[in-house]
């Protein structure tokens, strides 16, 4: 790089032939005293060493020879200044490069220095060189470094030292020396050629965008130091750092040609501090949708409050990603989960709150709740310390009045509940390795399309994806792994859980999830779980086994298709309910279990795969549809693949409606339940009443309330074998338990009939 050839930019100052009127004795501004005619200097034709030369006297303490020109000072460029002097006779003098730095408006510069190094003169005749260097950049081997305000200057020399003595001083030359702070002669700018300073403490932010204006598609050096950016910082050209850059939590660095993880890393030089600001920057610049971690690995000692590293905002609804990278839960009591044990008291009609909670300031916001009468998945939204209130995300069954409640705030690796809303974010690629140690994700309180994609969730402590409000909105988990900690713990001692949700629209496909407690704990409408392979069985003969994807809610409208259920079953429930007793709507409703694998081994007898657990009195069955699913028991028979549990309510059969319950496939399982239930009934003696028993193969071995026909499978004959032909008439819901149907015929016959029972009408 050189100005004077690339640009045309004319440094040197004219020879002293040209006349003295272009040197002044002052320091060179318009109207300063110049050499012309002065009785101290006179213009040497020819010296033996120089040519033609300026023969001075010293007669000032500072004697002072400016060019009254004006030498641009450019960002980047660095200009030597370099005098021949030699003493002639008299006293020695000593003799240094200076100038007069000018910035806008022809004011002088403070504050810079404006003088080089000084050299003595100690003999006479012999020919002494002095250089200076000077530029906007504050660099090793320059001189004079004026910084970016500087626009000019008026360059020349000082005679410092005793008076009397006389010299001469051949023409001064300016030249442009950038190449010599470029490396390898590439298409580089230096920060420092712009004022930066890199010594941590002076803001460098504007030095930074300077460079960045000037590279004009070449590459921006940040070399080694430590930069202060104290403002945000926007870099539109490829940036390349050597040196690192602290910033204040609040201000940003903008990098538009190198947004990825690895160069803030190489920026901050620090993971976790890179992680946060790069984050920050995705949120805050519109030229990209997506953080690419580039495949590296950070290492995280504590859980990352994602909106506090964007604090200028409180809610996102553009479409933002981070792909492509690890990051790691190392070993840090940060991890460790905060235990809160409080008394509250709990009113039903106030469905969503705790009051008179004792120390309330702390509880903190996402804390999970537990307690008597608490169903799961209970979680902490707000907290007002001054009312002494914890607002609840869902009701609680059977707590009302005063009681002990414990509040336990797990540590997400990542947590995003500080975000009042945030919408349509996600993470694709991304292994959250959780080391027993954290949880992997919160999720804000409010937004919708969160997603997570191709990922692995490996080892959470508690949660693997967790909910505490409205964040998970819709939210869409596809080609996931779970790996769970608890693998070698038996079922029953196993806690932690893959996913929970509470709004509605959650789609969870083609997913992998190894021995939780429970793989899903979906508490809104709408969902769709699609096509996921979720196992949770351990060693134990006879073992406990408990759900893999539980549904909280009564109108649920949720799929659960083409999934491999193994070693687990579905449970729906409505445990989140405050008055849990059935008073209107349409109860348990709306719910598709279609062409599942279930598959189960070693388990107890009374294991089923589908469990219905109501809470309250008067639930019943609404709209369900169980289609094309295959059963299967292996080492041991189960008694049947569905059941009820009526640990907390029992159904009223009577209302069941709307049941489809067929084409599915049994193995290992004794009851083998459908609806309609296809029975053949053979009458071998003559009787005008045929009872035909359901044998608990009507689904949840609820009551035979209707028949969709009766065929007759051969001949009817009367108590002498003639055949007749006869139509009985039908009454459901016969026996102790309503579980019979008998045929009544208008006189006493033998035979044998199939018979369609069904549990709705």
């Amino acid at each position: 790089m050189n100005k004077a050839i690339t640009d045309g930019i004319v440094f040197m100052p004219p020879a002293f032939e040209n006349g003295l009127a272009a040197w002044s004795s002052g320091d060179g501004t318009p109207g300063s005293d110049t050499y012309a005619g002065a009785a101290d200097a006179a213009y040497v034709p020819a010296d033996a060493d120089f040519g033609g030369c300026l023969e001075l006297r010293k007669t000032d303490n500072v004697q002072r020879l400016r060019y009254m020109g004006q030498t641009p000072i450019l960002p980047g460029c660095y200009l030597q200044v370099r005098a021949r002097v030699k003493a002639i006779s008299g006293n020695l003098p000593s003799v240094r490069i200076a100038g007069w730095a000018g910035g806008a408006g022809g004011n002088h510069l403070a504050g810079v220095v404006e003088t080089g190094p000084s050299v003595a003169l100690s003999s006479y005749g012999d020919v002494v060189e002095v250089t200076a260097i000077v530029g906007t950049g504050r660099r090793s081997g320059v001189d004079m470094p004026w910084g970016t305000s500087a626009l000019y200057g008026h360059f020349g020399l000082d005679l410092t030292g005793p008076n009397g003595g006389i010299v001469r001083i051949d023409d001064i030359e300016i030249t442009d020396v950038t190449g010599a702070f470029l490396r390898d002669m590439i298409g580089v700018v230096d920060v420092r050629d712009f004022g930066a300073v890199g010594d941590g403490t002076t803001d460098d932010s504007a030095a930074f965008e300077a460079a960045d204006t000037a590279a004009n598609g070449r590459r921006v050096l940040v070399p080694q130091g430590t930069y202060r950016l104290a403002q945000t910082t926007s870099i539109v050209s490829e940036i390349e750092f050597v040196g690192t850059v602290t910033m204040p939590v609040d201000a940003m660095l903008l990098l538009t040609k190198n947004f990825d993880l690895p160069t803030y890393i190489e920026a901050f030089g620090d993971e976790q501090i890179a992680f946060r600001k790069a984050f920050q920057a995705l949120l805050n610049n519109s030229d990209h949708e997506s953080l690419d971690m580039g495949g590296r690995k950070i290492g995280l000692t504590y859980p990352v409050d994602m909106q506090a590293a964007v604090p200028n905002r409180n809610s996102y609804s553009t479409r933002r990603i981070i792909r492509n990278g690890q990051i790691d839960a190392l070993d840090s009591p940060h991890w460790n989960t905060t235990v809160v044990t409080s008394q509250a008291s709990y009113d039903p009609n106030d469905s969503r709150k705790l009051k008179n909670v004792a120390n309330a300031a702390n509880i903190l916001v996402g804390s999970h709740v537990s307690g008597n009468g608490v169903g799961r998945e209970i979680y902490v939204r707000e907290v007002n310390v001054a009312a002494q209130e914890v607002t609840l995300n869902a009701p609680l069954y059977d707590a009302a009045g005063a009681q002990n409640y414990t509040f336990r705030h797990f540590k997400c690796m990542l947590d995003f509940s500080g975000f009042d809303s945030l919408s349509k974010f996600g993470m694709e690629g991304i292994e959250f390795q959780c080391n027993s140690r954290a949880s992997g994700i919160r999720v804000a309180q409010r937004g919708s399309g969160f997603s997570l994609t191709n990922c692995f969730v490996s080892r959470p402590k508690d949660r693997g994806i967790t909910s505490m409000g409205g964040g998970c909105q819709g939210m869409l988990i596809d080609t996931c792994q779970f790996l769970s900690a608890e693998e070698g713990e038996t079922v029953p001692n196993r806690s932690s859980i893959a996913i929970n949700a509470n709004a509605n629209d959650v789609k969870l496909r083609h997913c992998r999830a190894t021995r939780f407690r429970h793989f899903a704990v979906l508490s809104g409408a709408n969902n769709l779980v699609l096509g996921n392979h979720f196992f949770q069985g351990d060693e134990i003969e006879n073992g406990t086994r408990t759900a893999g994807i539980i549904i909280i809610g009564t109108y649920t409208s949720s799929t659960i298709a083409e999934n491999y259920v193994d070693n687990c079953h579905i449970e729906w429930t409505n445990e989140h309910d405050n008055f849990p007793d059935f008073v209107n709507g349409f109860s348990f409703s709306a719910m598709s279990i279609t062409d599942n694998i279930f598959l189960s081994g070693e388990v107890a007898q009374w294991f089923s795969y589908i469990v219905v657990r109501p809470f309250g009195a008067g639930h019943f069955l609404n709209g369900l549809s169980v289609t094309g699913n295959k059963f299967r028991s292996i080492n041991g028979y189960i008694d049947r693949a569905e059941r009820l549990d009526t640990s907390f309510g029992a159904m009223n059969f009577d209302r069941f409606a709307d049941i489809h319950y067929e084409g599915n496939t049994y193995h290992g399982v004794v009851k083998q339940a459908a609806n309609p239930l296809r029975l053949r009934h053979a009458q071998n003696t003559a009787a005008q009443v045929w009872t035909v028993d359901t044998d608990g193969e009507l689904p949840f071995d609820a009551e035979a309330r209707g028949i969709d026909a009766i065929t007759t499978l051969g001949p009817l004959r009367g108590p002498g074998g003639a055949v007749k032909f006869a139509t009985p008439y039908v009454q459901l819901q016969q026996g102790p338990n309503q579980r019979q149907v008998r045929a009544n015929w208008p006189e006493a016959l033998q035979g044998e009939i199939q018979v369609l029972v069904r549990v709705d009408k």
